[in-house]
């Protein structure tokens, strides 16, 4: 991925952050998706779970950027969802990403194909992480 796009994506990570909708609306998406998905919420501190989120998106872009820190703490998230602990599917990571980008559409007023793209592209570099180590 070109650092150019990496950059728009960084800026439409932003502007969706800011977006006091964003979050929201992705888990309202997500969890409703399905019964599987959203029995894995069943307990889940929502406050805590969008800071975690947050976090997450951020240091996704600084892992596609080559980033240690950012890969040491991708190496924590998927010890955490693998089949070991919280047993996330590989193939709930696909509905993970069409939530945020569906998110995205709705919460920054830049979003466009290319932006899009962007998020598929940078979260899939993290999606593809967290699969290999399930």
């Amino acid at each position: 991925m070109k650092p150019e796009s990496i950059a728009h994506t960084a800026l439409s990570v932003s502007r969706c952050l800011a977006d006091p909708r964003f979050l929201d609306r992705f888990y309202e998406l997500f969890v409703s998706s399905s019964d599987e998905i959203a029995a894995k919420f069943r307990d889940t501190d929502f406050d805590k779970q969008k800071r975690a989120l947050a976090s997450s998106l951020y240091l996704m872009v600084m892992a596609m950027e080559g980033g240690d820190a950012a890969i040491a703490y991708l190496e924590k998230i998927a010890d955490r969802h693998n089949r070991h602990d919280l047993d996330i599917r590989p193939e709930m990571y696909d509905v993970w990403l069409d939530c945020l980008v569906c998110a995205a559409s709705e919460c920054d007023p830049e979003f466009t194909d290319a932006v899009e793209q962007g998020w598929r592209d940078t979260m899939k570099f993290g999606i593809d992480f967290m699969r290999k180590r399930h």
